[in-house]
C-alpha cells in the first residue's frame, strides 16, 4: 500500500526562533563522543533563539521590568546534573525554568520550579528557587541572535547570556 501525503500540511514550518542547547562542559556531546571528555556533564541549557531582524530588543521588544523568558517560545530551562550554587544560592541537581527580568543597568535572573511552559504567561513567583541580581554589559557591537554559553574561567563557571548590545554573566560553581 501507497501512502500519499502533501507533506507542506503535514509537517510545521521551520521556525522563526531555532530551538538551541549550550552545555557545560562547552560540546560535551561532541567530546564524549570523540571519548575527549575530561568532566562530567553538569549542566545544559535549552532555549530558542529570537533573531533581532532590525528591531529594538531592549525596552520595547523586551520590556524593561517585566518577566521574559530568555528567548521565544516555551521558556529557558536549565538542567543541572549536579547540586549548584547560583550566585549565594544552593540548588539541588534538577530541571528548572530560567527567567529574567531585564532593566538598563542590571537583570533579575530567576530559577523556577515549573517546567515545559511556553513563555512567561503562567509564571508563578511563588515557585521560584532563585533570584539573583546580575550586572549588565553593554557592548558596541550588536549581537543579531539571542545566544547563550557556558564558560570557565580561573576555575569559575559562569552562564553568559546575550542579545543585542547586552550581556550578563551568572556565576555557577558545582558541587
Amino acid at each position: 500500500m501507497q501512502l500519499h501525503l502533501n507533506a507542506q500540511s503535514k509537517f510545521p514550518p521551520v521556525d522563526k526562533s531555532p530551538l538551541d542547547f549550550s552545555y557545560y562542559p562547552v560540546n560535551y556531546p561532541i567530546l564524549r563522543i570523540q571519548e575527549k571528555a575530561k568532566e562530567p556533564l553538569m549542566a545544559r541549557v535549552t532555549y530558542s533563539r529570537p533573531q533581532k531582524n532590525g528591531r529594538k530588543v531592549f525596552g520595547e521588544l523586551v520590556e524593561y521590568g517585566s518577566i521574559w523568558r530568555l528567548g521565544a517560545n516555551e521558556a529557558t530551562e536549565i538542567e543541572l546534573y549536579r547540586d549548584a550554587k547560583i550566585g549565594s544560592a544552593r540548588v539541588k541537581k534538577g530541571r528548572y525554568t530560567l527567567y529574567a527580568i531585564p532593566t538598563t543597568d542590571k537583570w533579575t535572573i530567576i530559577l523556577n520550579k515549573d517546567t515545559d511552559v511556553w513563555g512567561a504567561f503562567l509564571y508563578d513567583p511563588k515557585k521560584d528557587v532563585v533570584r539573583m541580581e546580575v550586572p549588565v554589559q553593554h557592548n558596541t557591537d550588536a549581537l543579531e541572535c539571542f545566544s547563550m554559553y557556558f564558560d570557565k574561567t580561573n576555575g569559575n563557571v559562569s552562564l553568559f547570556i546575550g542579545w543585542d548590545t547586552e550581556m550578563v554573566r551568572v556565576p555557577i560553581s558545582f558541587f
